[in-house]
Protein backbone atom coordinates (compact mmCIF):
# COMPACT_ATOMS: atom_id res chain seq x y z
CA UNK A 1 0.00 0.00 0.00
CA UNK A 2 3.03 2.22 0.28
CA UNK A 3 2.92 2.68 -3.36
CA UNK A 4 -0.82 3.45 -3.73
CA UNK A 5 -0.64 7.00 -5.80
CA UNK A 6 -2.40 9.13 -3.23
CA UNK A 7 -4.15 12.71 -3.78
CA UNK A 8 -4.18 15.36 -1.34
CA UNK A 9 -6.22 18.34 -2.13
CA UNK A 10 -5.55 21.26 0.29
CA UNK A 11 -2.53 20.39 0.28
CA UNK A 12 -0.69 23.99 1.03
CA UNK A 13 -3.54 24.51 3.97
CA UNK A 14 -2.66 24.14 7.72
CA UNK A 15 -4.49 20.19 7.79
CA UNK A 16 -3.26 19.13 4.38
CA UNK A 17 0.41 19.65 4.81
CA UNK A 18 0.49 17.63 8.35
CA UNK A 19 -1.59 15.25 6.21
CA UNK A 20 1.30 14.98 3.73
CA UNK A 21 4.19 15.11 6.05
CA UNK A 22 2.30 12.37 8.31
CA UNK A 23 2.19 9.95 4.91
CA UNK A 24 5.52 10.90 3.80
CA UNK A 25 6.43 9.75 7.62
CA UNK A 26 4.46 6.21 6.91
CA UNK A 27 6.81 5.52 3.97
CA UNK A 28 4.84 6.88 1.23
CA UNK A 29 6.05 8.14 -1.82
CA UNK A 30 3.92 8.72 -4.62
CA UNK A 31 1.94 11.59 -3.67
CA UNK A 32 0.31 14.54 -5.37
CA UNK A 33 -0.28 17.43 -3.49
CA UNK A 34 -2.68 20.13 -4.87
CA UNK A 35 -4.01 23.54 -3.57
CA UNK A 36 -5.10 26.87 -5.01
CA UNK A 37 -2.54 29.05 -3.26
CA UNK A 38 0.76 29.57 -5.51
CA UNK A 39 3.55 26.87 -4.44
CA UNK A 40 5.46 29.38 -2.27
CA UNK A 41 2.37 30.26 0.07
CA UNK A 42 2.08 27.16 1.03
CA UNK A 43 2.16 26.14 4.95
CA UNK A 44 3.93 23.66 4.56
CA UNK A 45 5.40 22.22 0.89
CA UNK A 46 7.78 19.09 0.63
CA UNK A 47 10.40 17.87 -1.88
CA UNK A 48 9.95 14.54 -3.45
CA UNK A 49 6.56 14.62 -4.22
CA UNK A 50 4.23 16.39 -6.97
CA UNK A 51 3.10 19.28 -6.01
CA UNK A 52 0.76 21.42 -8.02
CA UNK A 53 -1.15 24.96 -7.87
CA UNK A 54 -4.55 23.98 -9.23
CA UNK A 55 -7.72 25.73 -8.24
CA UNK A 56 -10.04 22.69 -7.77
CA UNK A 57 -13.66 24.62 -8.14
CA UNK A 58 -12.62 24.40 -11.95
CA UNK A 59 -13.87 20.66 -13.15
CA UNK A 60 -11.28 20.35 -15.32
CA UNK A 61 -8.60 20.74 -12.98
CA UNK A 62 -10.12 18.11 -10.70
CA UNK A 63 -9.46 15.48 -13.49
CA UNK A 64 -6.23 16.56 -13.94
CA UNK A 65 -5.32 16.27 -10.24
CA UNK A 66 -6.80 13.25 -10.44
CA UNK A 67 -5.54 11.32 -13.13
CA UNK A 68 -4.05 8.45 -12.34
CA UNK A 69 -4.79 8.84 -8.32
CA UNK A 70 -5.75 5.78 -6.07
CA UNK A 71 -6.74 7.13 -3.00
CA UNK A 72 -8.09 10.40 -2.66
CA UNK A 73 -8.06 13.01 0.53
CA UNK A 74 -10.12 16.14 0.25
CA UNK A 75 -9.23 18.80 2.72
CA UNK A 76 -9.70 21.96 0.15
CA UNK A 77 -11.97 24.17 0.97
CA UNK A 78 -12.48 27.96 1.64
CA UNK A 79 -12.43 28.14 5.38
CA UNK A 80 -11.52 29.63 8.35
CA UNK A 81 -12.66 30.92 12.07
CA UNK A 82 -15.77 31.73 12.94
CA UNK A 83 -15.00 35.64 11.79
CA UNK A 84 -14.40 34.30 8.60
CA UNK A 85 -17.06 31.49 8.40
CA UNK A 86 -20.02 33.99 9.73
CA UNK A 87 -19.10 36.90 7.04
CA UNK A 88 -18.14 34.96 4.13
CA UNK A 89 -21.31 32.02 3.71
CA UNK A 90 -21.51 32.38 -0.22
CA UNK A 91 -17.73 31.45 -0.40
CA UNK A 92 -18.12 28.96 1.91
CA UNK A 93 -20.93 27.40 0.26
CA UNK A 94 -18.75 27.49 -3.04
CA UNK A 95 -16.32 24.63 -1.77
CA UNK A 96 -19.58 22.48 -2.85
CA UNK A 97 -17.68 22.84 -6.40
CA UNK A 98 -14.76 21.52 -4.81
CA UNK A 99 -16.29 18.27 -3.68
CA UNK A 100 -18.71 17.34 -6.78
CA UNK A 101 -16.17 17.99 -9.01
CA UNK A 102 -13.47 15.66 -6.97
CA UNK A 103 -16.18 12.98 -6.52
CA UNK A 104 -17.30 12.86 -10.45
CA UNK A 105 -13.39 12.85 -11.32
CA UNK A 106 -12.82 10.33 -8.61
CA UNK A 107 -15.66 8.01 -10.45
CA UNK A 108 -14.55 8.52 -13.78
CA UNK A 109 -10.83 8.31 -13.05
CA UNK A 110 -11.40 4.37 -10.77
CA UNK A 111 -10.22 6.02 -7.33
CA UNK A 112 -10.53 3.38 -4.96
CA UNK A 113 -10.90 5.53 -2.01
CA UNK A 114 -12.16 8.84 -1.39
CA UNK A 115 -12.04 10.58 2.66
CA UNK A 116 -14.21 13.51 2.67
CA UNK A 117 -12.81 15.93 5.61
CA UNK A 118 -16.42 17.24 6.97
CA UNK A 119 -16.74 19.58 10.25
CA UNK A 120 -18.65 19.75 13.08
CA UNK A 121 -20.32 22.60 11.83
CA UNK A 122 -22.87 20.13 10.34
CA UNK A 123 -24.90 19.32 13.99
CA UNK A 124 -28.00 21.26 14.65
CA UNK A 125 -27.82 24.35 16.36
CA UNK A 126 -30.59 23.00 19.00
CA UNK A 127 -28.15 20.46 20.01
CA UNK A 128 -25.76 23.29 20.96
CA UNK A 129 -27.57 25.94 23.25
CA UNK A 130 -25.48 24.91 26.98
CA UNK A 131 -22.32 25.33 27.72
CA UNK A 132 -22.22 22.18 29.29
CA UNK A 133 -22.89 20.41 26.30
CA UNK A 134 -22.55 16.83 26.80
CA UNK A 135 -20.63 15.88 23.36
CA UNK A 136 -22.21 15.69 19.97
CA UNK A 137 -23.31 11.98 18.84
CA UNK A 138 -23.49 11.43 15.31
CA UNK A 139 -26.80 11.39 15.15
CA UNK A 140 -27.61 14.38 16.02
CA UNK A 141 -26.62 16.30 12.92
CA UNK A 142 -30.35 15.17 11.84
CA UNK A 143 -33.11 16.96 12.03
CA UNK A 144 -30.80 19.32 10.10
CA UNK A 145 -29.99 22.63 10.71
CA UNK A 146 -26.16 23.50 10.73
CA UNK A 147 -24.10 26.36 10.76
CA UNK A 148 -25.15 28.66 8.34
CA UNK A 149 -23.47 28.80 4.83
CA UNK A 150 -20.40 26.57 5.91
CA UNK A 151 -22.27 23.82 7.95
CA UNK A 152 -24.79 23.57 5.47
CA UNK A 153 -22.20 23.09 2.44
CA UNK A 154 -19.99 20.26 4.51
CA UNK A 155 -23.49 18.47 5.19
CA UNK A 156 -24.87 18.56 1.80
CA UNK A 157 -21.31 17.55 0.57
CA UNK A 158 -21.53 14.29 3.21
CA UNK A 159 -24.64 13.44 1.39
CA UNK A 160 -22.93 13.42 -1.78
CA UNK A 161 -20.33 10.90 -0.66
CA UNK A 162 -22.72 8.75 0.27
CA UNK A 163 -24.41 8.85 -2.69
CA UNK A 164 -21.33 7.97 -4.68
CA UNK A 165 -20.68 5.17 -2.29
CA UNK A 166 -24.22 3.54 -2.83
CA UNK A 167 -24.78 4.46 -6.35
CA UNK A 168 -20.95 3.83 -8.04
CA UNK A 169 -19.23 1.95 -5.41
CA UNK A 170 -16.51 4.09 -4.49
CA UNK A 171 -15.08 3.72 -0.81
CA UNK A 172 -15.66 7.43 0.89
CA UNK A 173 -15.30 7.84 4.31
CA UNK A 174 -16.14 10.92 6.50
CA UNK A 175 -14.87 12.54 9.16
CA UNK A 176 -16.27 15.50 11.18
CA UNK A 177 -13.37 17.53 12.91
CA UNK A 178 -13.65 19.39 15.91
CA UNK A 179 -11.69 22.75 15.87
CA UNK A 180 -8.00 21.07 14.98
CA UNK A 181 -5.31 23.25 15.87
CA UNK A 182 -1.38 23.39 15.91
CA UNK A 183 1.55 24.33 14.56
CA UNK A 184 2.06 25.98 10.58
CA UNK A 185 -1.04 27.02 10.22
CA UNK A 186 -3.03 30.54 10.05
CA UNK A 187 -2.68 32.60 13.44
CA UNK A 188 -3.63 36.01 12.26
CA UNK A 189 -5.52 37.62 8.99
CA UNK A 190 -9.17 36.76 10.08
CA UNK A 191 -9.01 33.33 9.09
CA UNK A 192 -7.32 31.61 12.19
CA UNK A 193 -9.37 29.78 14.92
CA UNK A 194 -9.49 30.39 18.74
CA UNK A 195 -6.62 28.22 19.89
CA UNK A 196 -4.36 29.96 17.12
CA UNK A 197 -5.55 33.56 17.58
CA UNK A 198 -5.52 33.56 21.47
CA UNK A 199 -2.10 32.21 21.12
CA UNK A 200 -1.28 35.23 19.30
CA UNK A 201 -2.99 37.66 21.23
CA UNK A 202 -0.95 36.63 24.49
CA UNK A 203 2.57 36.10 22.48
CA UNK A 204 2.09 39.65 21.45
CA UNK A 205 0.58 41.03 25.18
CA UNK A 206 4.08 39.37 26.48
CA UNK A 207 6.57 40.92 23.22
CA UNK A 208 5.01 44.15 23.45
CA UNK A 209 4.29 44.54 26.92
CA UNK A 210 0.81 45.88 27.13
CA UNK A 211 -0.14 42.93 29.45
CA UNK A 212 -4.08 43.07 28.40
CA UNK A 213 -6.12 40.70 25.64
CA UNK A 214 -9.95 41.00 23.69
CA UNK A 215 -11.61 38.13 23.78
CA UNK A 216 -14.80 37.54 21.71
CA UNK A 217 -18.26 36.90 23.06
CA UNK A 218 -18.20 36.69 27.25
CA UNK A 219 -15.78 34.15 27.25
CA UNK A 220 -17.49 31.12 28.56
CA UNK A 221 -18.54 29.63 25.73
CA UNK A 222 -17.43 26.21 25.00
CA UNK A 223 -15.75 24.06 22.59
CA UNK A 224 -13.23 21.18 22.71
CA UNK A 225 -9.97 21.54 20.23
CA UNK A 226 -7.99 18.55 18.90
CA UNK A 227 -4.04 18.95 18.28
CA UNK A 228 -3.23 18.23 14.99
CA UNK A 229 -1.29 15.36 15.51
CA UNK A 230 -4.44 13.51 16.60
CA UNK A 231 -5.98 14.47 13.93
CA UNK A 232 -3.99 13.26 11.15
CA UNK A 233 -4.23 9.74 12.87
CA UNK A 234 -7.59 9.78 13.54
CA UNK A 235 -7.80 10.30 9.70
CA UNK A 236 -5.45 7.64 7.98
CA UNK A 237 -7.01 5.17 10.53
CA UNK A 238 -10.42 5.98 9.33
CA UNK A 239 -9.42 5.75 5.39
CA UNK A 240 -8.16 2.45 5.71
CA UNK A 241 -11.31 1.24 8.13
CA UNK A 242 -14.91 -0.22 6.96
CA UNK A 243 -16.70 2.66 8.62
CA UNK A 244 -18.94 3.82 6.45
CA UNK A 245 -20.91 6.48 8.06
CA UNK A 246 -19.44 10.11 9.01
CA UNK A 247 -17.80 10.13 12.49
CA UNK A 248 -16.33 12.31 14.80
CA UNK A 249 -12.77 12.78 15.32
CA UNK A 250 -12.43 15.13 18.18
CA UNK A 251 -11.07 15.80 21.64
CA UNK A 252 -14.04 15.42 24.06
CA UNK A 253 -12.05 17.68 26.57
CA UNK A 254 -14.57 20.43 27.31
CA UNK A 255 -13.49 24.06 27.92
CA UNK A 256 -14.60 27.73 27.67
CA UNK A 257 -12.97 30.47 26.05
CA UNK A 258 -12.15 32.14 29.40
CA UNK A 259 -9.92 28.44 30.59
CA UNK A 260 -8.42 28.48 27.12
CA UNK A 261 -6.72 32.05 27.92
CA UNK A 262 -5.80 31.07 31.55
CA UNK A 263 -3.65 27.79 29.89
CA UNK A 264 -2.35 30.04 27.77
CA UNK A 265 -1.24 32.65 29.85
CA UNK A 266 0.18 29.90 32.07
CA UNK A 267 1.97 28.52 29.40
CA UNK A 268 3.51 31.78 28.57
CA UNK A 269 3.88 33.12 32.21
CA UNK A 270 1.75 35.86 32.12
CA UNK A 271 -1.74 37.21 33.67
CA UNK A 272 -3.40 39.86 31.48
CA UNK A 273 -6.23 42.70 31.92
CA UNK A 274 -9.02 41.05 29.80
CA UNK A 275 -11.97 43.03 27.85
CA UNK A 276 -14.42 41.73 26.52
CA UNK A 277 -16.38 42.08 22.41
CA UNK A 278 -19.68 41.01 23.34
CA UNK A 279 -20.54 41.72 19.46
CA UNK A 280 -17.51 39.59 17.56
CA UNK A 281 -18.62 36.28 16.24
CA UNK A 282 -18.84 33.71 18.69
CA UNK A 283 -20.89 30.60 17.14
CA UNK A 284 -23.02 28.09 18.76
CA UNK A 285 -22.95 28.63 23.31
CA UNK A 286 -21.75 24.78 23.46
CA UNK A 287 -19.90 22.39 21.09
CA UNK A 288 -18.00 18.90 22.30
CA UNK A 289 -16.79 15.50 20.59
CA UNK A 290 -19.06 12.54 21.93
CA UNK A 291 -16.42 9.90 21.10
CA UNK A 292 -18.45 7.06 21.82
CA UNK A 293 -18.49 5.80 18.08
CA UNK A 294 -15.17 6.24 17.58
CA UNK A 295 -13.87 4.42 20.58
CA UNK A 296 -16.19 1.45 19.68
CA UNK A 297 -15.11 1.22 15.59
CA UNK A 298 -11.98 2.09 15.73
CA UNK A 299 -10.73 1.71 19.41
CA UNK A 300 -9.06 5.32 19.39
CA UNK A 301 -9.85 8.67 20.11
CA UNK A 302 -7.74 11.44 20.52
CA UNK A 303 -5.62 11.77 23.52
CA UNK A 304 -4.03 14.85 23.38
CA UNK A 305 -4.26 17.19 26.06
CA UNK A 306 -5.23 20.71 25.65
CA UNK A 307 -2.46 21.96 27.51
CA UNK A 308 0.46 20.10 25.60
CA UNK A 309 -1.24 21.09 22.40
CA UNK A 310 -1.38 24.34 23.24
CA UNK A 311 2.09 24.83 24.62
CA UNK A 312 3.76 23.70 21.03
CA UNK A 313 1.21 25.83 19.52
CA UNK A 314 1.76 28.67 21.55
CA UNK A 315 5.71 28.42 21.33
CA UNK A 316 5.51 28.08 17.38
CA UNK A 317 3.35 31.45 17.22
CA UNK A 318 5.45 33.05 19.72
CA UNK A 319 8.55 32.30 17.15
CA UNK A 320 6.67 33.72 14.59
CA UNK A 321 6.16 36.82 15.85
CA UNK A 322 8.93 37.04 17.73
CA UNK A 323 11.18 39.11 14.67
CA UNK A 324 8.61 42.23 14.76
CA UNK A 325 9.60 43.30 17.96
CA UNK A 326 14.02 42.94 17.87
Amino acid sequence: MKDTPILVCGAGGFIGGHLVASLMNEGHTNIRAVDLKPLGDWYQKFDGIDNRALDLGEKSACYEAMEGMGHVYNLAADMGGMGFIEHNKALCMLSVLINTHLMMAARDCGAERYFYASSACVYAEGKQLDVDNPGLKEEDAYPAMPEDGYGWEKLFSERMCRHFREDFDIITRVARYHNVYGPEGSFEGGREKAPAAISRKVAEAVLSGKHEIEIWGDGEQTRSFTYIDDCTFGTCKLMHSDVVEPINIGSSELVSINELVSIVEKIAGVTLKRTYKLDAPKGVRGRNSDNTLIKELLDWEPSTTLAAGLEKNYQWIYDQLAPRYT
